[in-house]
């Protein structure tokens, strides 16, 4: 089955990245970074979210990101799928953090079950005959809608879903130009999909 291996994020300061999402997000391995000056603005069609067990832990990732420089694009808040909030990072990155239940059963904790990479696409179903062709195995699909595939025990699971409805989805508008700022680490690359989107083949995780 193919796999996420990698994420890795080109922003303009990765020390400064690393150090916001190590005390934000706890995330370390998960996620790389890579320094890049290429030209963006507005929305990059893609958001990360992070999916916990409770509302309360929602709130301990939304506020510790606050904290450490993220801005609030959706404050938490119930919805009839949950509970979750949204948060732009320090490098323009669009962060969701979401949870499925409505009611804390427990302490907010730092444990996150998935990440999940949504890529806002112009066409859903023609990448999503793109990603299958490429060895990547359809989990759910809601139509013209929605995908979401299976990447076994890789760290990220990947979705697409229209471009306009997830920067809806994220509080921002659907514009924007140049790059994405966003590399896809899995053996199933390299290629680029229909919207621009680079996959790579993975590379090993520098050591200090």
């Amino acid at each position: 089955m193919t796999s996420i291996d990698s994420i890795t994020l080109d922003v303009a300061d990765p020390t400064a990245a690393q150090r916001f999402y190590t005390t934000a997000f706890g995330l370390d391995t998960q996620l790389r970074l890579r320094a890049s000056q290429a030209a963006t603005t507005g929305f990059r069609g893609f958001t990360l979210s992070l999916t916990v067990a409770r509302p309360a832990t929602v709130d301990g990732f939304v506020d510790a990101a606050l904290a450490a420089g993220a801005t609030a694009l959706k404050p938490a808040a119930k919805s009839l799928w949950g509970y979750g909030g949204v948060v732009q990072a320090p490098d323009g990155t669009i962060w969701k953090i979401a949870t499925s239940a409505k009611k804390d059963t427990g302490p907010a904790t730092r444990e996150i079950d998935r990440i999940v990479l949504l890529l806002g696409v112009a066409d859903v179903g023609a990448s999503k005959r793109f990603y299958v062709e490429r060895g990547l195995a359809v989990a759910k699909s809601f139509g013209p809608v929605y995908v979401e595939f299976a990447t076994g025990s890789g760290p990220v699971q990947l979705a697409l879903y229209k471009r306009r409805a997830l920067a809806k989805d994220a509080g921002v508008s659907p514009d924007g130009t140049g790059s994405h700022r966003i590399a896809i680490g899995s053996a199933a690359g390299p290629f680029t999909d229909p919207d621009g989107f680079a996959w790579e083949t993975p590379q090993p995780a520098h050591t200090s």
